[in-house]
């Protein structure tokens, strides 16, 4: 009986540390969230290799991996870019990593940059 009294007792009071390191942790919320907001940033970009570059029409074929954050399967589709400079110096057979959000009821481009 004591022997298990002796073990309830342990955990009792390693409950109680992890309960204080938890409460701890509420003093420094930047250590937390910090590595999330970075790791956000970084899980919106598809990585993709450019198959046309249409500067007149503003826009730019890309094969591409899966875009979780749209539900949507690798494919190589057309977009429109949400800038025309962005196009400038991109070329076929470029590898890129790019974001494209929902503008004017089509995908468009919103970020683009060149994988070296």
């Amino acid at each position: 009986m004591i022997r298990n009294s002796g073990l309830i007792a342990l955990l009792f009071i390693g409950a109680g540390f992890a309960f204080q390191a938890s409460a701890d942790d509420r003093h420094h919320p930047q250590s937390a969230t910090a590595p999330v907001a970075v790791a956000a940033t970084t899980a919106a970009l598809t990585e993709g290799e450019v198959r046309k570059v249409d500067k007149g029409a503003g826009k730019v074929t890309i094969k591409h991996g899966p875009m979780p954050k749209l539900d949507m399967p690798p494919m190589t589709m057309a977009y429109r870019v949400k800038d025309k400079a962005m196009l400038d110096g991109l070329k076929p057979g470029d590898k890129i990593q790019f974001d494209v959000e929902g503008i004017g009821g089509e995908f468009a481009v919103v970020r683009l940059d060149k994988v070296k």
